[in-house]
């Protein structure tokens, strides 16, 4: 009796889950591959700075900390260790206007001139300054602030 009941709840499993190969090919939704259906990054149009975001102990930096780029430039930020890093602006270090061409600049911000969350090592985060106010544009990383995790990007 045991094994009949088995059996049959089998049975009842086996049909409810499967179907016949022209109704799960015809119910199917068409497989897309991830990469092609999320449109391509832009490449940076102007000159691309690289800047490391690492992390050792209780000795966190952005390398360099301080640069001076081209108006039309992309700095790069790259998490190399001690991650996760972000970048993040102070709305009132930027100079005037340059608070709108960074936020269009910014993909995928937490909040307002905050960029996403860099978790692995050789994760990286572009800003463009195209189209840039020149002055001295400064930041920190939102998780490692407090252990002096700054920068200065000056546009000129």
């Amino acid at each position: 009796m045991r094994l009949t009941r088995m059996g049959a709840l089998l049975v009842v499993g086996a049909l409810a889950c499967g179907k016949k190969s022209g109704e799960a090919q015809a119910q199917q939704a068409p497989a897309t591959d991830p990469a092609a259906a999320a449109p391509a990054a832009a490449a940076p149009a102007g000159p691309v700075v690289e800047v490391k975001m690492t992390g050792v102990g209780q000795k966190f930096a952005f390398e360099p900390a301080t640069l001076t780029v081209a108006p039309g430039a992309t700095v790069r930020f790259i998490n190399v260790s001690g991650g996760p890093h972000n970048v993040s602006f102070w709305a009132d270090s930027v100079p005037a206007g340059g608070a709108a061409v960074l936020k269009a600049a910014m993909a995928n911000q937490m909040q307002d001139l905050s960029g996403a969350f860099l978790t692995q090592p050789n994760d990286h985060y572009d800003v463009s300054f195209a189209n840039a106010p020149t002055g001295a544009y400064k930041g920190y990383c939102m998780p490692h602030v407090a252990l002096g995790m700054k920068f200065t990007i000056t546009v000129k």
